[in-house]
């Protein structure tokens, strides 16, 4: 290596105090920026921080209501049908011709007593015209024969016969009257005549049908209830019967017998019941639906079924409430109160144990709510709550 090699490598080679400086500024620097990144981020994750206790959830929109105790009026439900309480299908006794038929169109009213059907008692009363002729000869006899033998006239025995022949013939007037009554058909009481169902000049035999008559001042309903409800059913306990296609009515009524035994495949006890029928609305055989009044329940704590929060570890609903977190100001959020629910009656639940009178609940919205979650109320529009809910045709 010359000289001017040497020299060169000396210039471009640093001293090792120089490589040591040069190694701690390095590091120096690098120190310097991992700290401020570090500041930086700490500033960050503070401000974070900040925002995150700053922040405050908005309040769900929910209805409420304060708790009241109610008075109940419990029912059992059942579906029944209707049949008269008086009804028969009038048919001919004897075979005859119908010879006249005064009978109006199916749900005429008639009276105990009014003509309904006539067959052709001609020949009868042909018969009884000579039957009543020779009742009258054998009545002139008879009292002849009675004088002579006041007279001892005649013998005993004489009397005797003229007084039999006079009681054979009344005998035979009366038969061909009943025939003649036999072939008249009459109402036996007060009602309303279904669907004739036969013509005049038709020939019946004996007991074919006529027509219907059926008493519908009063209605005999029959329904029947489950085995636990047999305890609290009682002759001449109140009863409510509604009909499709009678809308907005019911029918009062009473119980007025319950079966000796349940039935053996449905464990149901048979119930029969008497209703008037008011305006003559309603016909045997309808399907109804029946309501047997119970007595009263006083004291009852009853909320929405809206307002219960359905959960398979339990039940609850949440409680309207001033709330306070630690150094925060009082608002107002729900608490989640466990509740015992009883008996549902329309759009009601009975609380049987977990609230008082006086609590505010929240009666829609649960699904949105956390225990504490802060509320707003807005009662413009209300979930239903009634004891009697209808049916809406949409």
């Amino acid at each position: 290596m010359t000289k001017e090699q040497e020299s060169k490598s000396l210039v471009l080679t640093p001293s090792p105090k120089k490589k040591a400086t040069i190694t701690f500024f390095m590091i120096f620097a690098m120190v310097l920026f991992v700290a401020g990144m570090g500041l930086i981020k700490k500033t960050q994750f503070a401000a974070m921080t900040r925002a995150i206790h700053a922040y405050k959830t908005p309040p769900v929109a929910v209805t409420s209501m304060a708790v009241e105790t109610q008075i109940w009026y419990p029912v059992l439900q059942a579906v029944g049908s209707l049949s008269a309480a008086q009804g028969v299908m009038l048919s001919a006794d004897l075979p005859g011709i119908v010879y006249k038929t005064p009978l109006g169109p199916g749900g005429t009213m008639v009276r105990k007593g009014d003509l309904l059907v006539q067959l052709d008692t001609r020949q009868e009363e042909a018969q009884l015209r000579s039957a009543e002729a020779k009742c009258v000869l054998a009545r002139s006899t008879y009292d002849r024969t009675m004088n002579l033998s006041e007279k001892s006239v005649v013998a005993k025995a004489t009397l005797d016969d003229a007084r039999a022949q006079y009681d054979s013939a009344l005998g035979a007037v009366e038969e061909i009257k009943v025939m003649i009554r036999r072939k008249t058909l009459y109402a036996p009481f007060d009602g309303m005549l279904g669907i004739c169902v036969i013509n005049e000049g038709q020939y019946l035999q004996s007991g074919a049908p006529i027509v219907p008559l059926n008493l519908l001042d009063v209605l005999s309903v029959n329904f029947s209830l489950p085995q636990q409800n047999f305890s609290e059913l009682h002759a001449g306990q109140a009863i409510r019967v509604k009909a499709e296609g009678v809308p907005h009515k019911t029918f009062e009524g009473t119980i007025t017998g319950i079966n000796s035994e349940l039935d053996a495949v449905t464990r149901n006890i048979g119930v029969s019941g008497s209703i008037k029928n008011e305006d003559m609305l309603l016909r045997g055989g309808m399907f109804v639906t029946v309501a047997v009044l119970l007595p009263p329940k006083k004291n009852v704590i009853a909320v929405p079924e809206t307002a219960i929060n359905y959960a398979p570890y339990g039940d609850s609903v949440f409680v309207i409430e001033s709330l306070k977190k630690e150094n925060e100001v009082p608002y107002l959020g729900v608490r989640e109160q466990p509740v015992t629910l009883g008996t549902r009656q329309g759009d009601q639940v009975e609380i049987v144990r977990g609230l008082k009178a006086g609590d505010n609940i929240v009666t829609s919205g649960v699904f949105k709510l956390q225990p504490g979650s802060p509320v707003k109320i807005n009662n413009t529009v209300q979930p239903e709550n009634d004891l009697e809910p209808k049916a809406v045709d949409n």
